[in-house]
């Protein structure tokens, strides 16, 4: 199993840095376990990229688990899971404004 730790600025002006830790991890078959207890900021673009990351593993049959979420992290999960499921995402793209 691989670990890795995120760092504690998720900002979209670290995004970068986020797609640099991760995208050795994208392909590799060991599952992997990603601490988010130093995570102290977080914006939608940095909460997308891990939440894109984690899905292209999925549905590639590999194993990525998220462990020690801060209470920023938390909270930021809670935000993004509550408006995909009111739909918020789907109704900014018809009006035209970014999700």
């Amino acid at each position: 199993m691989n670990q890795l730790s995120l760092q504690p600025d998720l900002g979209i002006e670290h995004v970068a840095e986020l797609h640099a830790t991760l995208a050795p991890y994208l392909d590799d078959e060991a599952p992997l376990e990603i601490a988010g207890d130093r995570v102290e900021r977080i914006h939608a673009a940095g909460l997308q990229l891990l939440h894109a990351f984690v899905r292209d593993r999925a549905g590639a049959g590999r194993t990525t688990t998220i462990t020690l979420a801060s209470p920023t992290l938390v909270d930021a999960a809670r935000v993004l899971a509550l408006a995909v499921s009111l739909g918020v995402d789907k109704a900014a793209a018809r009006n035209g404004d970014p999700a």
